[in-house]
């Protein structure tokens, strides 16, 4: 059923998706259309480049890849980041890393993003969604605003239950429960951006995440 909405005496068309700020919403807010027509970009820049590979040297091409593909891929992921969708533009990064490294598709390509000092797309979805809780700390309460017990939590940030899905895939959730698993001392660095995200692009090098499931198993406790 759809809902009739009235401001200022104008009824408010109702769409299927509409684009705000180079962002496909929809409806439903599967992020389908962002990641279809994110698809086609990607692919028109593994296209560009592969054309131009045979003039280029590798440190060229990684300056090319942040300035062309990477910058695209990174618009805006906090929001489609964890879609099950997601996997099809991690494909096109891996396929664009063979290019660049002259591998061929039965070739494992984890390896390559630490030997080209590139982060993949889950360790980059991760990572934008804790650049986002630092800078906006003040949208997140912590365990010890919640309750004066004092516990080992305390400086976890509070999870509001929930069994929606689309408020357990949304940014505010989504990036308080990864903020919750980087370790005690990491907590205290979002007060020194600058600091903080070099520590983790330095991590998300080291370890080239393939899954989300790769980093909370890699930072339970």
């Amino acid at each position: 059923m759809k809902i009739k909405i009235v401001a200022s005496s104008t009824i408010i068309t109702n769409v299927n998706s509409t684009k705000f700020l180079g962002l496909t919403i929809d409806s439903t807010l599967s992020w389908k259309e962002h990641i279809v027509d994110l698809t086609s970009k990607l692919n028109e820049a593994c296209y560009a480049i592969r054309a131009i590979k045979p003039f280029m040297t590798l440190n060229v091409f990684r300056t090319v890849y942040f300035s062309y593909f990477h910058s695209i891929m990174s618009h805006s992921i906090t929001f489609w980041g964890n879609s099950h969708l997601s996997s099809n533009i991690f494909k096109i990064q891996k396929r664009i890393k063979r290019i660049i490294t002259n591998k061929s598709k039965r070739d494992s390509c984890r390896h390559l993003y630490k030997q080209l000092q590139i982060v993949t797309l889950p360790s980059q979805y991760v990572f934008s969604l804790l650049v986002f809780v630092a800078k906006n700390r003040d949208l997140f309460l912590s365990n010890s605003e919640i309750h004066d017990i004092n516990t080992h939590n305390n400086y976890n940030l509070h999870l509001p239950t929930t069994n929606l899905t689309l408020v357990q895939k949304g940014v505010l959730y989504s990036g308080s429960k990864i903020y919750n698993h980087i370790p005690f001392h990491s907590k205290t660095l979002p007060n020194d951006l600058k600091h903080f995200k070099s520590k983790l692009k330095s991590f998300f090098i080291e370890h080239t995440l393939h899954s989300l499931e790769e980093f909370y198993q890699g930072t339970s406790k």
